[in-house]
C-alpha cells in the first residue's frame, strides 16, 4: 500500500504525460510533464529504499557539482571552437558564456557558503533555486526534444516544407541549409518508391537584404540540380522568420488542398522550436530534423532554448518572483 502511495504522482504525471503526447507531440508541457515524471518517480524510489536514501543524496549532490564542471569545460572548449570555425557572432559566443556563467554560479556559491551569513544564505537559497529550475527546464526541454527528434511519420505526405536560412554570397546554398534539403529530398524519394503519389517540395524563405535571390530560389535551384523534378518543387518566397515559413507555407498548402498532410524540415536543433511553431500556426504536420555539425550543436540547441523561455517570459518570470520568496522565507529563521 505504502509503496503504491509513493509512485502515485509518477502515475498521475505519467498519465497526463501520454494524454498530452496523444492530444499533441509539439507542446512544450509535454516536455515538463516528462521531467516531473523522472522526479516523481526518483522520489519515490528514495521512499521505498530508505536505507539507500543518504547514499543517493549523497551521490546525486556529488554528481551535479562534477556534472557542472564537466559541463562548464566542454561548453567553454566548444565556445572556442564555434569561434575558430563560426566567427565572433553574439550566436556563436552561448556555449562559452554558459560554460563561464556554470563556473561563476559554483564559485559564488560556495563563497556564499563559507559566509554564513543571513544574507548569505538568503541569497544562497535565490540562487540554487533559480538555477535548479532553469536547469530542470533545460534538461527537461533536452530530454523531450531528443525523443521528438525520434518521431516518424507514418503514411504518404502532400508536401514537404523546408525551413530556408542564410545564403552564403548572397545566392549559394550553405551546408547547414543543405542538410534541410538533402532531407527533404530523401523524404520525397522515398514516398515514390512505395508508391506514394510524389509529395511537392515546398521550399520556404525570402530574400534578406544582403541577398541576391530569394532563399527559397536557391533552394528550389539546389533541389532540381540534385534530382527533383522540377514540376515537384514549389517556392514561398515571401518569409522572413519562422513564424513567417510556417503561416505562409500554411496558406499554399491549405490553397491547394484543405485536407493537406505534411512535413517540415528544419535542422535537429531546431526541431523542437518549429514544431512548436507549427502547432501555434495551425500547420498540420509534424517537424523532422536533418543533421547537424557537432560543433555546432551546443550553441544552437542554448538558442533554442533561450528563445523557447522568452515566448513564455511572463510564466518564468512569475516562477521566478515566486522562488525568490520562497527562499527569503525558507531562510527567514537565520535572520532572528
Amino acid at each position: 500500500m505504502i509503496t503504491a502511495l509513493a509512485f502515485a504522482p509518477s502515475a498521475v504525471f505519467s498519465a497526463a504525460f501520454l494524454c498530452s503526447v496523444r492530444q499533441d507531440r509539439r507542446m512544450f508541457r509535454n516536455a515538463v510533464l516528462l521531467g516531473l515524471v523522472a522526479i516523481s518517480t526518483a522520489v519515490a524510489l528514495l521512499f521505498v529504499r530508505p536505507r539507500h536514501a543518504e547514499f543517493l543524496l549523497a551521490l546525486y549532490f556529488l554528481g551535479t557539482v562534477l556534472g557542472g564542471l564537466l559541463l562548464s569545460f566542454f561548453m567553454v572548449v566548444n565556445g572556442f571552437v564555434m569561434i575558430r570555425k563560426e566567427g565572433r557572432r553574439p550566436a556563436n559566443l552561448l556555449s562559452l558564456l554558459l560554460g563561464l556563467t556554470i563556473v561563476a554560479v559554483l564559485f559564488l556559491l560556495e563563497n556564499l557558503r563559507q559566509s554564513g551569513s543571513p544574507a548569505a544564505a538568503t541569497s544562497m537559497g535565490v540562487l540554487l533555486l533559480l538555477s535548479a529550475y532553469v536547469a530542470f527546464l533545460f534538461v527537461c526541454f533536452l530530454g523531450y526534444a531528443f525523443l521528438y527528434g525520434r518521431v516518424r511519420v507514418r503514411g504518404d505526405v502532400d508536401f514537404v516544407v523546408m525551413l530556408g536560412s542564410g545564403l552564403l554570397g548572397g545566392e549559394r546554398v550553405p551546408p547547414l541549409l543543405a542538410s534541410r534539403l538533402r532531407k527533404g529530398l530523401e523524404i520525397h524519394d522515398r514516398q515514390i518508391r512505395r508508391g506514394g503519389k510524389a509529395p511537392v517540395l515546398l521550399t520556404s524563405g525570402g530574400q534578406g537584404a544582403d541577398e541576391r535571390v530569394a532563399e527559397s530560389t536557391a533552394m528550389a535551384r539546389w533541389l532540381v540540380d540534385n534530382g527533383a523534378p522540377p514540376a515537384d518543387v514549389r517556392e514561398e518566397d515571401r518569409s522572413r522568420t519562422t513564424d513567417e515559413n510556417l503561416r505562409y507555407s500554411r496558406t499554399i498548402m491549405a490553397a491547394d488542398n484543405p485536407g493537406y498532410r505534411c512535413v517540415v524540415v528544419t535542422n535537429n536543433f531546431h526541431a523542437f522550436r518549429a514544431a512548436l511553431t507549427a502547432r501555434r500556426a495551425g500547420v498540420n504536420g509534424q517537424v523532422l530534423g536533418s543533421p547537424t555539425a557537432r560543433y555546432y550543436w551546443p550553441s544552437a540547441t542554448i538558442r533554442e532554448f533561450v528563445a523557447i523561455m522568452s515566448q513564455h517570459r511572463v510564466l518564468n518570470l512569475a516562477m521566478g518572483v515566486l522562488l525568490t520568496v520562497l527562499a527569503v522565507l525558507l531562510s527567514w529563521p537565520a535572520w532572528r
